[in-house]
């Protein structure tokens, strides 16, 4: 949803009001967690598992998500009006307020965690509810404003939902799942940098220690070619550990490799840092897409 959208004076307030409601989870980061979910669940159950319990499971990733995102705004709100990429969000723009917002998440939180709980598995919801309180308090509240390693410890929140996928379905997780875990784990360091080389300055003047912004570019874009060679070691370890054929393997080679090359080019030439973030967000993508492909297809 365009953000202008979000913002524009004219239109039926409760709409409008709506809309706002919807930017406040940040649906965008959503979509791309739970890219991640589906093919977790798939593997778990070596072929397409009950389509009642996928949908399910993305319901109550959904609500958990969107509440630790929608109090992430809420305790964001000042840095957020600081920065030319965020001041138009619901909060800095006034367009709801920091105890509605907050009222929201914590809503948002607590109905997914009891809806996976009562639709999946215990441990489904535990691993939900533990990443909402990872993300808030560990990332946005502890790690965020004090140390450019933020992103690193706090991205096991973003990778959580590969392991509430795969409990979702067994109750239990496994070495292949801690390796779904592992890959975006390691895939959100590069994957984050390369927009905070983009956006720099407007960390800077929000006095957010981003990489790029305490260790300056050289530095950032030296530690997304190191993130990427390791991203694409441990993508090819869940090769074996999983046995999946050649059509993950042939994904991963092909897709890590690129990603490598990407941050190559970017040394030097911080500009296409962008092309490098975009390129991230599909190589996430097509990598579980290449994992739930290569199952089903030895399932049929």
């Amino acid at each position: 949803m365009p953000r202008r959208a979000l913002v524009a004076a004219s239109g039926n307030p409760v709409i409008r009001h709506l809309r706002a409601w919807v930017a406040l989870i940040k649906p965008r980061i959503i979509e791309l967690l739970l890219i991640t979910t589906v093919p977790a669940m798939v593997l778990a159950a070596r072929g397409w598992p009950d389509t009642g319990l996928v949908a399910a499971t993305l319901v109550g990733g959904i609500l958990t998500a969107g509440g630790a995102n929608a109090i992430n705004n809420v305790l964001d709100r000042d840095i957020d009006a600081r920065m030319e990429r965020t001041r138009r969000r619901p909060l800095p723009s006034a367009l709801i307020g920091p105890t509605e917002a907050l009222v929201v998440g914590v809503g948002l939180g607590l109905a997914g965690f009891l809806w996976l709980w009562a639709t999946t598995t215990p441990l489904a919801a535990s691993l939900a509810i533990g990443a909402l309180g990872f993300y808030v308090i560990v990332y946005t509240m502890a790690l965020k404003r004090t140390t450019p390693q933020n992103i690193v410890i706090g991205g096991a929140a973003g990778a959580a939902p590969a392991l509430i996928g795969w409990a979702a379905v067994t109750g239990t997780l496994s070495l292949a799942a801690w390796l779904l875990f592992a890959i975006v784990f390691f895939w959100t360091p590069p994957h984050f940098w390369a927009l905070a080389i983009r956006f720099r300055k407007d960390y800077a003047a929000a006095d957010v220690p981003m990489l790029p912004v305490v260790a300056g570019d050289a530095e950032a874009t030296l530690q997304i070619l190191l993130y990427a060679i390791s991203l694409t070691g441990v993508s090819l370890l869940l090769y074996p550990v999983a046995v999946l054929g050649v059509v993950y393997l042939s994904g991963a080679i092909v897709l890590g490799l690129g990603f490598v090359v990407g941050a190559i080019r970017l040394i030097g030439h911080a500009g296409r840092s962008l092309v490098l973030f975009r390129y991230s967000n599909v190589y996430l993508a097509l990598l579980f897409g290449a994992v739930a492909l290569d199952v089903l297809l030895e399932s049929t």
